[in-house]
């Protein structure tokens, strides 16, 4: 259940590019974090090479790509190396489908408290008590 926002700045723009950047952060979340691909909402945005400064210089004068990936997930749920793969392989990903790199492109796995993270109305820790207790989520909402 993992909201991810993606913003990206590159020359390389094509119509396709935000569908593949919002696949591939999906694949990885899934595959490395282990997280639900049918609840991970990814949000995508772009933004002018002009508009976005590293070093003091734009991207457009550095002709470099850089992009900010922010992932909540719940806290205690991923170990210190699967968050350490998952920021190598998205950086390694992300300059595939961006192009070269300014170094100072970031990834960041924001755990969060189960208690105060959810969807549909529910928090994390309500939909883990819900399972546990082998009944319907909304029931151990009360």
């Amino acid at each position: 259940m993992p909201l991810i926002t993606v913003t990206y700045s590159t020359a390389r723009e094509r119509p396709r590019l935000k569908a593949e950047i919002a696949s591939a952060v999906n694949e990885l979340t899934a595959k490395i974090l282990r997280k639900d691909p049918k609840v991970t909402a990814v949000i995508v945005k772009a933004v002018d090479a002009a508009d976005w400064f590293a070093g003091g210089k734009s991207l457009a004068e550095a002709k470099l790509a850089s992009y900010w990936l922010d992932v909540h997930v719940v806290d205690g749920t991923n170990t210190k190396d699967e968050k350490a793969a998952y920021l190598a392989a998205i950086h390694q990903r992300m300059g595939e489908l961006l192009g070269p790199l300014h170094h100072e492109s970031y990834a960041h796995v924001d755990e969060v408290k189960a208690d105060a993270y959810g969807f549909g109305g529910l928090s994390q820790e309500r939909r883990y008590i819900a399972r546990k207790l082998e009944v319907a989520p909304d029931k151990a909402a009360a």
